[in-house]
């Protein structure tokens, strides 16, 4: 549970970063707009030949009488559409990561600047970045595909098909786009696919804090758009706990207050004590004659005592001066 609260909380912080910074808000805004309008069309048509497609994969029902036929079909119809969706809801990211790599690479890197300061580098030109990840994009949609053909599969049971089967749809979905976003910053990282599909694995309740309430938000196409350059922000956030870098930082942190406890601990045992400046080796460079100490200056301020008169002295009689009148 703790995983699963740790990844709805990166992807809020990454909300939160995002419109903090609203210049990265309207950059990343872009590559999103340009891939809604893509997939709209193509929803839109399929919504109108799904019927048809229903039609046509299943004639042996033709005969069938109503309304069975219509119930029928009218499933299938609602199947098909429901398979479009979620292809679209995991093949969206996809598309729109391709198309804004530049983009959300360079927010990317900023959420990581604004952390510690510096952003790691991939190393390699534009062009092999985006072979890497349109290959990596169709490893995933491989994967997406046999889970979709598989679940469609199971759709078809009673009441688990209709009910357990969304669910796990759900958490697939969740876990695919959590792969996909994080690899924005993975990638950068030189972090392989399948290491990668690893670390997400090895953390699969983060993985769905985080994909699970974004596939149900990207659901509304409006909101997907505005909620990509926070997914992107947020799986930066992710990216660095699933490395471990967050977690380095703070063993530094606690191993330098480990030393400093072991200092007082040291002080306690007879050292220097705990909070006192350890004593200071003796100065090699001290004069080697002994230095004599400067004489006592005078208080320039200090008045000398007046002299007191004698009562017991007789001055002697003036000599007799005869020309005195």
């Amino acid at each position: 549970m703790r995983d699963l609260a740790g990844g709805f909380g990166h992807l809020l912080a990454g909300q939160k970063w995002v419109f903090r910074h609203g210049r990265w808000l309207g950059f990343g805004l872009l590559p999103g707009l340009v891939t809604l309008v893509l997939y709209a069309g193509a929803l839109v048509g399929l919504g109108y030949g799904a019927d048809g497609l229903a039609a046509w994969a299943t004639p042996f029902a033709d005969d069938w009488g109503s309304p069975w036929l219509g119930l029928f079909r009218g499933f299938l119809t609602g199947l098909v559409f429901a398979l479009g969706l979620f292809l679209a809801v995991i093949t969206f990211t996809a598309v729109t990561l391709l198309i804004g790599q530049p983009f959300y690479e360079s927010l990317s890197e900023e959420v990581d600047r604004s952390i510690d300061g510096d952003a790691p580098e991939s190393g390699l030109p534009l062009a092999r970045e985006l072979w890497i990840s349109a290959r990596d994009s169709v490893k995933v949609l491989l994967r997406v595909a046999l889970f979709g053909i598989l679940l469609f599969a199971l759709g078809f049971i009673p009441v688990i098909g209709q009910t357990v089967i969304p669910v796990i749809g759900f958490c697939v979905s969740g876990f695919f786009l959590a792969e996909e976003l994080t690899a924005v910053a993975l990638q950068r990282r030189r972090v392989e696919f399948k290491e990668r599909l690893a670390l997400l694995r090895g953390r699969r309740a983060m993985a769905l804090g985080f994909g699970v309430p974004l596939v149900l938000l990207f659901l509304v196409p409006v909101v997907a758009v505005f909620l990509m350059p926070g997914a992107v922000a947020g799986a930066t956030l992710m990216a660095r706990e699933l490395r471990g870098e967050d977690a380095e930082g703070a063993e530094g942190a606690e191993s330098a207050g480990d030393s400093a406890g072991a200092a007082g601990v040291a002080g306690a045992a007879g050292g220097t004590p705990a909070g006192q400046p350890a004593p200071q080796a003796p100065n090699p460079y001290a004069q080697p004659y002994p230095q004599h100490p400067a004489p006592p200056q005078g208080n320039p301020y200090g008045q000398a005592p007046a002299p007191q008169a004698n009562p017991y002295r007789q001055d002697p009689p003036a000599p007799h001066n005869p020309y005195r009148q």
